[in-house]
């Protein structure tokens, strides 16, 4: 019995104990709701509600680019678009959404591959698809795979191998059109808008959309643009190109515009001045704050930052001078293609320069290519073979190589030496194009003396000449000649604001006296015609060595689309350096240049002589070995005649520099004269353009 007793009074107690623990716990829980609700309140109510500031890319226009004068060369032309933003939808509510808009517009399926219809085979099927692996199967990859994302890979990749041709024929034309438009939807980061179709998109297809928005979750219609170009192909290489909605960022530099704020489907310049002044010419993202649900929909869109399009760029190509001189480099290449030994003749360049800031008038280039199909001549843009390729280009160098004697030591104005061919024993006799007599500077410029440019050489090399006795120089003078080459733009880099610009090539590693002669008559390096345009330009303004650039200005957009904004910034002229040359030396050379157009025995005159704006100039021929695109028709390299011409003008006061290039433009002894030909019709053009304007 007093046992008993004993147990009633435990049990109350326990009880007690236990009760009075729950209040515990429940007043600890309810402290702690408050807790949260009163300190963390309106963070947890902010991730509840999913706002986020997210750069939206709204397929901003690019700036415009215009020529010196003010014209449009590069606009944007507005076209509609239908375009998919991804808010967190899932598979299946974006294959229900796309299979609903396909019934709204017409989409182009080529891109739809294999791999495309397995997935959709797959989404359309997981029943079938399941039972494509057997169990057993699936327990030996689990076995292999303990990673659950790596053994579903695992799973689906025998699924996708096991899909049968009969099985993917169920995919009718309707579901390709379904899967087109699923391709887009997943092409891109989600809550950024993807195009899913911006070409040929008709006003009953906009419309329609239009009207049932409500039923595409994220579906919406936007205007689009396409670069367009006023002057057609004239320049197109030089300009480049914009990458499509399509490809976006181009694959190599993913990286690169990533980390810059770029989303995958927007278009960039993939080459030349679009690709050079990018950060210019794109346009600045409408920045946008969405609001979402629960479910990850947008419930709102607030406008933080305004879109804006890229700022303007303005050339220093005047583009009516430059539709001269194209025409007239196509006039003279079909003319000179009459003349006989002009089988290899394919092309022809030019560069207009302003030789006190490097701005670049005019950079025109034009070959001549054989359709295969129907065996006739096309004319097509070569602009880019200004900086791109370079060739010998003769005796346009001896300008510099005369001031490079100067330097040295090798001569002095006026010193006079004999025209006389050189013999080195062992080697064919080195002479210029007719003998002259005992000559000065002067009259070796003027009259192209190749002689005389062969005795400054060796003297610069240290060299005792003998007549057919071995000739022994020192290794040294071909750095010599070449650094002092380079001080003028030949054989480096001009600085033009262009990439992919070639620096040239150097003759063998073999220095042989021989090889010096040629280099100091422009027959073993090559160059291209814009380094050409950077030496006349140096030696027409006194010795400064300019960087040429083709955009001279920047400008911001105005509102209205018409006509240019204000000044951003102006791209000031720079210097690259100043050759190592006394004044008086320059004008020497000046003098020889004014000599070689202005008087009877210049090999200028016959272009030059009588014109009232007073040019100098330095003609070129270089005997080369052909390597164009024909060169496989034959066992051996063809020798050829490459011309060149330097110019500027007036003489006294230079406003223009001019380079013209003619590679391969004769065989034989009958020099068709093309480059001189070029150049006097392009310097008329120049200063007939001027007077009338």
């Amino acid at each position: 019995m007093k046992l008993g007793k004993k147990k009633k009074k435990t049990l109350p107690i326990r009880l007690n104990i236990i009760f009075f623990g729950v209040f515990l716990l429940f007043s600890a829980l309810i402290l702690r709701l408050g807790f949260v609700q009163i300190v963390y309140g309106e963070d947890y109510k902010r991730e509840l509600e999913k706002t986020e500031d997210i750069t939206v890319n709204t397929s901003v226009p690019r700036g415009k680019i215009y020529d010196s004068t003010g014209k449009t060369i590069v606009d944007n032309k507005p076209k509609n678009a239908i375009t998919y933003t991804n808010s967190g939808a899932k598979q299946e509510e974006m294959i229900k959404t796309a299979r609903l808009l396909s019934q709204y517009i017409k989409k182009d399926t080529k891109k739809v591959t294999d791999r495309d219809k397995k997935d959709f085979w797959v989404m359309q099927h997981p029943d079938e698809a399941a039972k494509l692996v057997s169990s057993t199967e699936k327990k030996k990859l689990l076995e292999k795979f303990t990673d659950q994302d790596e053994y579903n890979q695992q799973v689906y990749q025998l699924q996708l191998e096991r899909i049968t041709e009969k099985e993917l024929q169920t995919v009718t034309k309707k579901d390709l059109e379904v899967i087109a438009i699923y391709r887009e939807f997943t092409s891109g980061y989600k809550l950024t808008p993807q195009i899913v179709k911006n070409k040929d998109v008709s006003a009953k297809e906009l419309a329609t959309v239009s009207e049932n928005l409500e039923k595409l979750p994220g579906v919406d219609t936007t205007t689009d643009w396409d670069r367009m170009y006023a002057f057609k192909d004239t320049l197109k290489s030089v300009l480049g190109n914009v990458s499509s909605s399509d490809r976006g960022l181009p694959e190599e530099k993913l990286d690169y515009y990533e980390a810059r704020g770029y989303s995958r489907n927007d278009r960039v310049g993939t080459s030349y001045i679009e690709m050079e002044y990018e950060d210019v010419l794109k346009g600045q993202k409408e920045k946008v704050r969405n609001k979402t649900d629960k479910s990850g929909n947008i419930t709102s869109t607030e406008v933080i930052t305004e879109g804006k399009r890229g700022n303007d760029l303005v050339l220093s190509i005047d583009m009516e001078l430059q539709l001269k001189v194209e025409k007239i480099i196509e006039e003279e290449l079909k003319k000179a293609k009459q003349s006989p030994g002009t089988k290899l003749l394919d092309r022809a360049y030019v560069v207009l320069m302003d030789p006190h800031t490097g701005e670049v008038l005019s950079m025109a280039g034009k070959r001549l290519v054989k359709d295969e199909k129907t065996s006739k001549t096309e004319i097509q843009d070569d602009a880019l073979g200004n900086i791109t390729t370079t060739y010998n280009v003769g005796s346009v160098v001896k300008g510099a190589t005369v001031l490079a004697g100067y330097k040295t030591g090798a001569i002095s104005p006026g010193t006079v030496q004999s025209d006389e061919g050189i013999k080195i024993a062992g080697t064919p006799l080195k002479k210029s194009w007719t003998y002259m007599g005992n000559i000065n500077d002067l009259t070796a410029l003027q009259r192209s003396s190749n002689v005389y440019m062969f005795r400054t050489a060796i003297k610069i090399g240290g060299g005792q000449y003998e007549f057919n006795q071995p000739l022994s120089i020192s290794p040294t003078a071909f750095t010599t000649l070449r650094n002092y080459y380079a001080q003028f733009g030949l054989g480096v880099r001009t600085g033009i604001d262009l990439p992919n610009e070639q620096t040239g090539f150097k003759g063998s590693n073999t220095q042989m006296p021989g090889f010096l002669l040629d280099l100091s008559i422009g027959q073993y390096d090559t160059y291209s015609t814009m380094q050409l345009a950077q030496y006349v330009s140096t030696i027409a303004n006194g010795g400064s060595r300019m960087e040429p650039h083709i955009v001279k200005e920047i400008r911001d957009p105005v509102s209205d689309d018409k006509g240019l904004g204000p000044v951003i910034e102006t791209i000031k002229p720079k210097v690259l350096n100043t050759i190592d040359a006394k004044p008086e030396w320059i004008k020497r050379v000046q003098q020889g240049f004014k000599m070689v157009a202005q008087t009877p025995k210049g090999t200028a005159y016959t272009a030059f002589g009588g014109k009232t704006y007073s040019p100098a100039a330095k003609t070129g021929t270089a005997q080369a070995f052909y390597d164009g695109p024909s060169r496989s028709e034959y066992k051996e390299p063809p020798e050829v005649y490459n011309l060149s011409l330097i110019s500027y003008a007036p003489s006294d006061n230079p406003e223009v520099a001019m380079a013209v290039m003619v590679p391969w433009a004769y065989q034989g002894s009958v020099d068709n004269g093309i480059n001189k030909k070029i150049g006097e019709r392009v310097f008329d053009a120049y200063f007939e353009l001027k007077k009338e304007r």
